[in-house]
């Protein structure tokens, strides 16, 4: 539950204008949370200027004063960040330290949610990563032989991916170091999953800001998912709960690769309305 503490609220009714789901009412002049349509999306926390609220539903050491200093981040430097991160695929032989890990699972943690389900859940390969790496090229190089053995007009386009998978299969078999063409020899893998895939996906968007911030590199594996689609061994390797769908498979290492610049892009698609 959220409570207001009536010594340190001074009815300034912040919190009853900014809550999203009008759960909280002003009461002999204090505000009063009435806990029946409450998100616990925790706004009344953020705005209170007396710290007055609280909660036991979550861990209150999360809260953080806000200073000008230590969260305000420059639009252009912001945006140029975001221009010049690359998906690497080109790692070194270096594992990541855990608290590298802890802060890329934070980013997604506090990343907004429908209705502030909170619904994203996150998986970390290291140690099975060898055993994930043999299920995904099985998974895939069986896909592209049935693609291959069972061609349509509808299926044509899949040809291309099919000779991948099952060229890629190959090269493994004969060296799986040097031709690891699924996790170029990252040392992490980190599975984002949610019931909802929206919220998984602005999650691992925010995760990948935080790689590169921490002089990490990624790629989402798409290679990856699929394998996983249907593929009861991988699924159980990952221990993904019935209810969650995998909405982000991100490989993760340090980058063996120095980019000098950012990149050209076509124009943005806008429609002024």
């Amino acid at each position: 539950m959220f409570n207001v503490n009536k010594e340190k609220c001074i009815g300034c009714t912040q919190c009853i204008k900014d809550c999203p789901v009008n759960d909280i009412i002003l009461e002999n002049e204090k505000a009063d949370i009435k806990n029946e349509a409450c998100i616990k999306c925790g706004h009344c926390v953020a705005v209170c200027p007396t710290k007055a609220i609280s909660t036991d539903n979550y861990d209150m050491n999360d809260v953080i004063e806000y200073d000008k200093d230590s969260f305000k981040v420059e639009a252009e430097n912001l945006l140029n960040f975001i221009k010049f991160r690359r998906s690497v695929r080109n790692f070194k032989n270096k594992e990541i330290e855990k608290e590298k890990i802890e802060k890329i699972i934070e980013a997604g943690r506090f990343t907004q949610t429908a209705t502030n389900s909170q619904d994203v859940s996150y998986t970390i390969v290291t140690n099975k990563i060898e055993a994930l790496k043999e299920l995904a090229f099985e998974s895939l190089n069986k896909k592209g032989e049935y693609i291959l053995n069972n061609l349509t007009p509808e299926t044509e386009h899949l040809k291309r991916y099919a000779n991948l998978w099952t060229y890629f299969y190959k090269a493994y078999k004969e060296d799986p170091i040097k031709n690891d063409k699924l996790f170029f020899n990252a040392p992490v893998v980190i599975i984002v999953t949610a019931n909802n895939e929206f919220n998984g996906a602005i999650a691992s968007s925010n995760m990948n800001l935080m790689i590169d911030a921490l002089g990490l590199g990624t790629f989402y594996s798409g290679f990856l998912q699929i394998a996983s689609e249907n593929n009861k061994e991988i699924l159980d390797l990952l221990e993904i709960k019935d209810n969650k769908k995998i909405v982000a498979c991100m490989v993760v290492g340090y980058p063996n690769v120095k980019y000098k610049r950012t990149v050209p892009r076509k124009a943005a698609d806008i429609n002024w309305i």
